[in-house]
């Protein structure tokens, strides 16, 4: 009946748009192809560290490690030892496993610790929660990696073997790019932390493209950690050089907080859409959810016969992503602190509630879309009207990488320092910059992060926990096996460019590249305005969605991302690599 009734009201729209962007203008550029393994990140080297370990008789989980631990040394925007994230595995025997290595709130943080005495949130600079020593969480990347090799690895490569690309190339350097150069030179952060201008903005020279960069302090720590095992990065020197910097200089973590640090496996969660099962990120990732209720609010709909890039299209997504904001603001949080109310979220009666006052002809002003009651809920606090607003804060400061190898198992990964290089503190005498993860959880309800999120009370700062995330690995399965591997980087866009990329390539039969390459739009419920990138949408659609009361905000880099994806054809098998345009170190490489 919903379906009808979507498709009648909306064919007059639909067919009066054009589509969003010429289909040959990005159907010329074809997947990377490869018949054994498949590697795509947003840096060259990374890959080909990943695809060396393959080479050696490692399985993806243990070319994931090692091609994390090399984004830390090429691309430091992102890649990571003093950050943290989620890897999603699945395995050739058809298991699904989550590793959650998040960053953790220090044993001093407090709900109102970045609260000043005017009851405002301290703007950027010392105290804060986005940059210098008070901004970071403990570090989870090290011990998530560590979990996942130790239980899901091939067995035939060691700690060391995977520890080596990345160690050898920050000893014996590698050649910086222009990409590297030109997000370097541009980064003003680095100027109030000593450390960090001397290792990444040489002193005040600044790299240069083509310039050999080598990194001795970083390959120090990585030849301890490869040494010793990942526990020395939490417990040996590397640890205590960590404790006292931070201990010197007004920072809250401790020897004992990373003593105490513990990656945690979850159970991904499962949904489908079109005949494909989806499996995710459960909480503390708020993309897991929040993909499977737009999925799930997709389902009765012909996205199809909408067409790709039409009105119709636009304004049904973006009821639909609008929604699932609403709810991420209200219910989600750390499951280990938190009633997260999952199985009510997505409960597929409740998730037809939330579509019961769509309207095909009209959006739903956002401060109007009261929220829902899943089962299981009991409220924490008040609910979060009035609403603040603003601009949607443009975010790429993570990364995304995914890995196949012969045998079928695969690992889709997202880890980041939040911010682009973190808090901007680099720990002397270790080469490792820090993340600014507090940022995430929410440092007073009402009032939005660095990013342009609401956050909710069950969001709110305590010792020990995990701030809410958006990022979204994610696998798609047809009939128990794998098709398709993906995520991104982008704050809270990460959540509407998976969805996107699927639905490219389920609804509208695109292939990897062609799903990866189209233009990208988003809504968070707040602020409520339909982001778009520019040049994307053609003027009529434009007006079209005007007049439905949309507030359409242009920008041409707002919903860059990076989603660096694998697909495998199920007719030969073979790995197709799509890595994202809009990167330009991003490379799949395969063997």
């Amino acid at each position: 009946m919903i379906s009808r009734r979507i498709s009648s009201a909306l064919a007059g729209a639909a067919s009066l748009a054009l589509v969003l962007a010429p289909m040959t203008a990005f159907a010329q550029r074809a997947p990377v192809e490869a018949e054994h393994g498949m590697v795509s990140s947003v840096h060259a080297l990374a890959s080909e560290a990943g695809v060396e370990i393959l080479k050696k008789g490692g399985n993806a989980v243990d070319a994931g490690v090692a091609t994390g631990l090399a984004l830390a040394v090429v691309f430091p925007y992102a890649g990571n030892l003093g950050g943290g994230g989620f890897m999603m595995i699945h395995l050739a025997d058809g298991r699904n496993v989550a590793i959650d290595y998040r960053e953790t709130a220090p044993a001093t943080a407090s709900r109102d610790m970045y609260v000043g005495p005017d009851g405002n949130v301290i703007k950027p600079g010392p105290g804060s929660s986005t940059l210098g020593w008070s901004a970071s969480g403990i570090p989870g990347s090290v011990a998530g990696f560590a979990l996942a090799q130790q239980k899901y690895g091939s067995g035939k490569v060691t700690w060391a073997d995977v520890c080596e690309p990345a160690r050898r190339l920050a000893a014996e350097g590698h050649i910086v790019t222009p990409g590297t150069a030109k997000s370097l030179r541009e980064t003003k952060k680095f100027s109030q932390f000593p450390e960090s201008k001397r290792i990444f903005h040489a002193g005040g020279t600044f790299l240069s493209p083509g310039e050999l960069w080598r990194q001795p302090d970083l390959a120090a720590t990585l030849t301890r950690i490869q040494k010793s095992g990942p526990r020395e990065f939490y417990e040996g020197e590397t640890a205590r050089l960590i404790a006292d910097a931070m201990a010197k200089n007004g920072g809250n973590i401790t020897l004992a907080d990373l003593k105490g640090y513990q990656a945690v496996e979850r159970t991904p969660l499962r949904g489908s859409y079109r005949g494909y099962e989806i499996v995710t990120m459960p909480p503390p990732s708020s993309g897991g959810i929040a993909l499977l209720q737009m999925f799930g609010m997709l389902s009765p709909y012909d996205v199809a016969k909408l067409g790709y890039g039409s009105a119709a299209k636009y304004h049904l997504f973006t009821e639909v992503m609008r929604r699932a904001f609403r709810d991420r603001a209200e219910f989600l949080g750390d499951p280990d602190f938190v009633n997260v109310p999952t199985a009510g979220l997505l409960d597929p009666a409740y998730i037809t509630g939330l579509m019961k006052n769509f309207d095909p002809k009209k959006a739903t002003p956002s401060d109007r879309l009261a929220p829902g009651n899943p089962a299981g809920w009991k409220p924490i606090t008040q609910n979060l009207s009035p609403l603040a607003r603003g601009n949607v804060a443009e975010s790429t400061e993570t990364t995304h990488y995914s890995i196949v190898d012969a045998a079928g198992n695969a690992v889709s990964n997202t880890y980041t320092l939040n911010g682009a290089y973190g808090s901007g503190v680099t720990i002397p005498g270790t080469g490792i910059l820090m993340n600014n993860e507090m940022d995430d959880f929410t440092s007073k309800v009402g009032v939005k992060n660095m990013f342009g999120l609401l956050q909710g009370p069950a969001n709110a700062i305590a010792p020990g926990k995990r701030p809410l995330s958006s990022m979204t690995p994610t696998f798609v399965l047809k009939d128990g096996a794998l098709f398709l591997a993906t995520g991104s980087p982008g704050g809270p866009t990460i959540i509407s460019t998976v969805m996107e990329i699927i639905s490219n390539v389920i609804d509208h039969g695109m292939t990897a590249v062609q799903a990866v390459d189209a233009p990208r739009y988003h809504h968070q419920w707040q602020p409520d305005a339909l982001v778009h990138n520019r040049f994307s949408m053609s003027p009529d659609t434009a007006a079209i969605l005007t007049s439905m009361g949309h507030n359409l905000k242009e920008g041409e880099n707002l919903i860059a991302g990076d989603g660096e994806t694998i697909l495998i054809d199920p007719k030969t098998k073979l790995r197709h690599g799509a890595s994202d345009l809009r990167k330009p170190d991003a490379k799949s490489v395969g063997y």
